[in-house]
């Protein structure tokens, strides 16, 4: 099976930065494509940031021109860059990982960031 292991969550003041890491593990992985959704109380899930295997990336809106996602493929990581953070970005991140020919979504714990006004 495929395990998920997040960290880098935190809490930190409106226009600082956190970097999240994320590393998929297992047996011969195939991944398609990784990334965050986060979840604020009260919330719908959102998705913030996606790369696949070739490199395209998705942000969303809210979060364009401040994160960045990249990813390291021979370590099955992925990372997102957080900067000029915002008290609305307040939210459990959840990483992702899409594997395999059937797109099996695997998820990982989630990890709390927390922006202070």
């Amino acid at each position: 099976q495929v395990q998920v292991v997040e960290s880098g969550g935190g809490l930190v003041q409106a226009g600082g930065s956190l970097r999240l890491s994320c590393a998929a593990s297992g047996s011969d992985i195939n991944i398609n494509a990784m990334g965050w959704y986060r979840q604020a109380p009260g919330e719908q899930r959102e998705l913030v940031a996606t790369i696949t295997n070739g490199d395209v990336t998705v942000y969303a809106d809210s979060v364009k021109g401040r994160f960045t996602i990249s990813r390291d493929a021979a370590k099955n990581t992925v990372y997102l860059q957080m900067d000029t953070l915002k008290p609305e970005d307040t939210a459990v991140y959840s990483c992702f990982v899409v594997v395999g020919y059937d797109w099996i979504y695997y998820w990982g714990q989630g990890t709390q960031v927390s922006v202070s006004s």
